[in-house]
């Protein structure tokens, strides 16, 4: 039953990170997966924090800003379970799965801060950022692998914990579809 689950995928997935997918199986239980696609973008409160932290100069103060999704690409390895007889499924066969990888993410801010010189009136400037995340993911889902056709389709939810540049806990999840060839 699992012979199926062996050939590789190619697919969309659509959700956080929305990405373009590739898995294959390197042994009946063991999978590896590579995602490129578009990376959402963080709470308003992230970018301020991140633009307090790191300002170009002591007097600029924060007004507001613009982040717009980047790049995000992520390599993931999952353990792999059939759970078909679980769900008294009697066509096609669905597979429960978990595991962990590495998500390096970007994201495109355009900050508006006031810059106050002593004497001289405040000036409004904009700077451009691109925000550079960093850190492991650890995710779990299941798989649905259809008999007569090659495709199967999946759901998903996860966290991704940002180590660089700073510390932050981010939910993510999907669902999606793949082409087996």
């Amino acid at each position: 039953m699992l012979s199926l689950a062996q050939e590789r995928g190619a697919g969309i997935r659509l959700g956080e990170p929305l990405s373009l997918t590739y898995k294959d199986f390197i042994e009946d239980y063991l999978s590896y997966e590579v995602m490129l696609g578009g990376a959402g973008i963080n709470g308003s409160d992230y970018y301020r924090k991140d633009f307090e932290n790191n300002p170009p100069s002591s007097n600029a103060f924060y007004q507001g800003h613009a982040a717009s999704r980047g790049v995000s690409i992520n390599f993931r390895m999952a353990l792999h379970e059939d759970i078909t007889d679980v769900f008294d499924i009697t066509q096609g066969y669905l597979l429960g799965y978990g595991g962990a990888g590495i998500q390096v993410r970007t994201t495109n801010v355009d900050y508006t801060y006031i810059q106050s010189n002593p004497g001289l009136p405040e000036t409004v400037l904009r700077e451009k950022r691109n925000n550079f995340d960093l850190g492991p993911e650890v995710f779990a889902g299941a798989e649905y692998y259809f008999d007569e056709t090659p495709i199967s389709v999946f759901v998903e939810v996860g966290m991704f914990l940002e180590l660089i540049d700073r510390i932050n806990l981010k939910g993510q999840g999907g669902v999606g579809v793949r082409y087996l060839f």
